[in-house]
């Protein structure tokens, strides 16, 4: 797979789009690569994005260890192989265990999830796979997590949906040529695995 956009260089960016490649550089794993060389293609989108992820990712209410699993549900539900791996290193500091991470890389529901992350894994597969929460799981996550948290983690959802649109649209790799995380599937086989 080859990429499909050229990777920006800092020193190419006009003067006005540095303060934003800066703010960039201090938080992103992967410099200005990964979907920031997308989005700095369009600077004021790429603000709003940014900071629209800077909260979802820093300063939302869901805990760290549930937000990074639900965006690796996303990546995988996506087959979005930059998301994996930008986040499976973030979600194991966070206290994500290997084993619900293989699952779910697997494309198997984990089975040996803590009480939240199940909570979050219905949730967040209900969400993407079907559109819609069922009243009871609503009600369940409301009850367990709080309204605020709930509205976040639907964001959160949403946010990496486009997230790996972006990612698989430019066919971003794994830095270095690494071999890709997860195996591409179907959205069919997707939707079966994930919601048995």
């Amino acid at each position: 797979m080859t990429e499909r956009l050229a990777q920006i260089r800092y020193d190419d960016l006009p003067a006005e789009v540095k303060p934003l490649a800066d703010d960039i550089l201090k938080v992103s794993s992967a410099a200005l690569g990964g979907p920031y060389n997308a989005l700095l293609r369009s600077p004021d989108m790429a603000r709003r994005a940014f900071d629209f992820l800077d909260y979802l990712r820093f300063k939302t209410s869901v805990n760290k260890r549930l937000n990074e699993f639900a965006i690796l549900i996303q990546a995988r539900i996506s087959n979005a192989q930059y998301e994996w791996w930008a986040h499976e290193t973030i979600a194991r500091k966070a206290g994500l265990s290997d084993a619900v991470m293989r699952d779910l890389q697997l494309c198997q529901r984990p089975t040996s999830m803590q009480d939240d992350e199940r909570l979050v894994y219905d949730f967040c597969i209900q969400l993407s796979l079907n559109h819609r929460v069922p009243d009871a799981l609503w009600h369940e996550a409301v009850t367990q997590m709080g309204e605020q948290a709930v509205v976040d983690l639907t964001v959160l959802s949403g946010t990496y949906v486009m997230v790996s649109m972006l990612l698989n649209a430019t066919q971003v790799g794994i830095p270095g040529g690494g071999a890709e995380p997860l195996q591409v599937l179907s959205p069919l086989d997707i939707r079966q695995r994930l919601l048995a």
